[in-house]
């Protein structure tokens, strides 16, 4: 089967076109011929620092939609011919190839009314932002009275972007982002966010400007450590901030003061360490799925790049990396 792959870390140009062998399925595995695949920070991470085992290719991708082709001994919830969409598991090979393995428990049937591409757009940052608000940050889902106010810092990424729209849709916080550019802007504006300020000013300047200088939650989804000093100025008291990014160091003494909870929201969590509750991701996509399909939530596709080769894969990184990319950038279709 054809599959995208590297032998040693880098840059974008590492990633190369390969041939591999059609993988088994484990017992609780789905085997799913991929139609289409999209790129997130995680890809570009991991390309960077991880060596892959010796002799063998790292295959990433952790975004897919595609059709269950066979299933393992144990599986229920799926039989070949359903088309799927899910994130996949941060330990195990990812989705740059034909046929890929995934645990059942962590995929769901995709949208009927999404094609392949606008569907893998979305998994991993739509569990991201689920896990978030109402794993994490603790938000009752579907309550619309409680009030309170959001900040999404980095409105206009592809976390972001779900992000408002679960919020919007599901709570009734007052939902502020950040955008700094007049195409982000109008992005999160359209995601539906009722405020937007600029993060490349002081944060609490921006919000002092649009009559609220304290928020309740913040989700802090890039440049954490740029905000240290600034969060616990602009959540209030016994607020929360949840983060998704990687500061090298995030000195959280600042917080004492007004008992701002800290939260981390790693959504390969689950998978990685076999959660109990592994399950819970089968359920939110497949929950989410039907928002999607009665037109609740649209997908957060900004680019389509055909096929999925490798050199429409090293572009997409390279997209990623260039701390302008709006959305989700996709790739779609395998060549004849």
């Amino acid at each position: 089967m054809k599959a995208i792959g590297y032998t040693a870390p880098g840059g974008p140009e590492i990633l190369q076109d390969i041939d591999l062998p059609v993988p088994t399925p484990g017992p609780r595995d789905i085997l799913v011929r991929v139609e289409a695949i999209s790129v997130n920070p995680v890809d570009t991470k991991v390309r960077a620092a991880a060596t892959p085992a010796e002799g063998a290719h790292k295959i990433l991708g952790w975004d897919a939609a595609g059709v269950v082709e066979a299933v393992g001994a144990q599986v229920t919830l799926f039989a070949p011919g359903d088309e799927v969409w899910y994130a996949g598991d941060v330990t195990r090979a990812g989705a740059n190839s034909e046929r890929h393995l995934v645990d059942e428990r962590i995929a769901a049937k995709k949208p009927a009314s999404l094609g392949w591409a606008d569907a893998a757009a979305l998994p991993l940052t739509a569990i991201t932002a689920w896990e978030l608000l109402f794993d994490r940050l603790g938000v009752p889902a579907g309550r619309k009275t409680q009030g309170g106010t959001l900040l999404v810092v980095n409105g206009a990424g592809g976390v972001g972007s779900i992000l408002i729209q679960l919020a919007r849709r599901l709570t009734g916080l007052t939902v502020i982002a950040t955008a700094s550019r007049p195409e982000t802007v109008a992005w999160v504006e359209r995601m539906g966010a009722h405020h937007v300020i600029d993060h490349r000013k002081p944060l609490d300047e921006e919000l002092a400007r649009i009559g609220i200088p304290e928020v309740d939650l913040v989700a802090s989804l890039t440049g954490s450590d740029l905000q240290l000093a600034t969060y616990p100025k602009i959540i209030r008291a016994q607020g929360k901030l949840a983060l998704i990014d990687d500061p090298d160091a995030f000195d959280i003494n600042g917080f004492k003061r007004k008992s701002i909870s800290i939260h981390w929201e790693f959504m390969f969590a689950r998978p990685m360490w076999n959660a109990a509750d592994m399950i819970e991701q089968h359920r939110l996509l497949t929950e989410l799925a039907g928002m999607v399909d009665a037109g609740l939530i649209e997908t957060t596709r900004t680019e389509r790049l055909a096929p999925i080769d490798a050199a429409n894969l090293r572009r997409a990184h390279e997209l990623q990396e260039s701390g302008r990319a709006i959305g989700k950038t996709v790739l779609e279709g395998w060549s004849a």
